[in-house]
Parts: C-alpha cells; sequence; structure tokens
C-alpha cells in the first residue's frame, strides 16, 4: 500500500486592514505574523502546490492520502471552503486531522468548521471507536492497512501557545482500536498534528508540544505501530521513537521553497520504505 503525506497547507484568505476589526482580537494578532512580519507571502502559491501534490498523488498511483493539519491560516470559513474544494477529489481516500490553526478560535471549534468542511473524510470504518467528536478515525485501506486519525488540536489560550492534547479519552479509542481483531493482520499507521518528537529525538517545547506525547508513544509502541504522520513542525524529517516506531514530519508541502511530502510504502508485515520528495520547481 502507498501512502502519501502533507500537511500545513495553510490557505489564507485576504484578509486587507479594514477587515480587521470583525476577525476578533485572536486573529488580529496573528496578522502580525502572517503579514506584518511576511509569513504569509510563502504561502501565496497554495492552491497552485495542492494540485501539483495530488497530481503527483495520482502519478504515484497512491491507495490513500494523508494530511496531518493546519488546512487554514485563522480558521476562517473561507479558507475551510478553499481547503476542502481543493482537496476535492481524494475526500474519500483520505484521512485527515485538524491543526492548532484549525481551531484558531473559540468560534471555530465551537461551530465545527473542520468537520463540515470535510465532513465525508471524516466518516470511519469502525465508528464504535470514536470518542470525541470524529475521532479516533479508524480507515481500513485496502485489506493490508490502517489509518487511525487523532485530533490534538486545542483552542489555544493566546497568541503564541501552540501546544497539542490528544486527550484521555482519546487515548483510550485509540488502544480499543488497536486491539480490535479486525486491525489484527494489518499495518496501522497514526495521522496526529502536533509532533511527538523533534528532529533531534526530544519532546518538543512547552508551548509548542504535544502534552501527552509520552502516552501516545507508549500506546504505539506497544502495539507494534508502523508510522507516525504528523506536522505542526515546518521541517520534514523522520525520527525513530520507543519500540522502533517511525515517526514522520511533513513540515508544510506547500511553504515556498520546501514543496513537497513523503512517500510510504507498506502492507501487512509495516513500514517498507520512506522518501521524502520534493517538487520540482
Amino acid at each position: 500500500m502507498r501512502l502519501l503525506h502533507m500537511s500545513d497547507l495553510h490557505f489564507q484568505a485576504d484578509c486587507p486592514v479594514r477587515r480587521w476589526p470583525a476577525l476578533g482580537w485572536r486573529r488580529v494578532a496573528a496578522q502580525t505574523e502572517f503579514r506584518l512580519l511576511g509569513r504569509r507571502k510563502l504561502f501565496l502559491r497554495v492552491e497552485e502546490t495542492v494540485a501539483k501534490l495530488l497530481d503527483e498523488a495520482d502519478r504515484l498511483r497512491v491507495d490513500h492520502l494523508v494530511v496531518s493539519g493546519d488546512l487554514t491560516a485563522l480558521a476562517l470559513p473561507e479558507e475551510f471552503e478553499a481547503a476542502s474544494a481543493a482537496l476535492g477529489r481524494w475526500r474519500d481516500r483520505m484521512t485527515i486531522v485538524p491543526g492548532n490553526h484549525d481551531r484558531y478560535t473559540p468560534a471555530a471549534a465551537r461551530e465545527l468548521l473542520f468537520e463540515r468542511a470535510f465532513e465525508r473524510s471524516l466518516v470511519p470504518d469502525l465508528p464504535e471507536h470514536r470518542r470525541e467528536g470524529a475521532f479516533p478515525g479508524v480507515k481500513l485501506v485496502g485489506e493490508e492497512l490502517a489509518v487511525i486519525g487523532l485530533s490534538s488540536a486545542r483552542v489555544p489560550p493566546m497568541p503564541g501557545i501552540a501546544a497539542g492534547l490528544v486527550g484521555a479519552a482519546q487515548l483510550d479509542g485509540l488502544r480499543a482500536a488497536l486491539h480490535d481483531p479486525r486491525l489484527s493482520n494489518r499495518a496501522v499507521v497514526l495521522v496526529v498534528h502536533h509532533a511527538p518528537l523533534r528532529p533531534s529525538g526530544r519532546r518538543d517545547m512547552p508551548q509548542h508540544g504535544l502534552w501527552d506525547a509520552p502516552k501516545l508513544l507508549e500506546i504505539a509502541a506497544a502495539a507494534g505501530v508502523a508510522a507516525i504522520c504528523h506536522g505542526h513542525i515546518h521541517d520534514r524529517f523522520r525520527v525513530v521513537g520507543p519500540g522502533k516506531v517511525s515517526i514522520f514530519g511533513a513540515g508544510s508541502s506547500s511553504q515556498a521553497g520546501m514543496e513537497g511530502y513523503w512517500l510510504l510504502e507498506l502492507d501487512r508485515s509495516g513500514l517498507l520504505s520512506a522518501e521524502a520528495v520534493r517538487l520540482p520547481q
């Protein structure tokens, strides 16, 4: 089975200064990073880049697409609409999870903007293992693979805090799924937004990292999970965690200068190969 893993696409709406008063203080604060500090220009070609990524998936005859969060910049409805439209032709062959930018405001979380945008992609094959909304979401891919999406995205208490938490409920559902006999003869890939480990093999900073990373890694190692796919850190890397679980950070697949993805090959025995691919310029 072949997976293409992308992340942190950051579709962004045009937010001229005259619109800022209607955005709310959280989004206005974020404009400092996205517009005044120049980050916005790194994602001006996101639609074009995502089209190229999906063309690659078609060319490579990928079986399943993995998107590990941060579809949007500010969790605005029009950003979700653009992301959903761009990924639309893969909606039935995709595991997608939210990132911290997709839960940027209490209203975005309360109104389930992410869930509404990607409703079809969040339909699980084993719904009994869900514990928190759509998560964990178990997809059975072919006869040899299971992909399980987890949500670590939480509304940040203030700008500058970008930490994540899977939480006890989802971890309970994950344990149940991993013990389900229908997964016993399949390789398992977990998808989460926040990085369980940095490229150095150490945990991320508390204000940016996955707070319950040790518990997630413990569960994955005990179950012999083949791989964990994540985003959040804008660096494409692979690190080996406890139990020799391979952890793949996709970086930002659409950021100017680092457009690309991970291509993973698996069968029921586990991970066969992994290639970090840069899109040709």
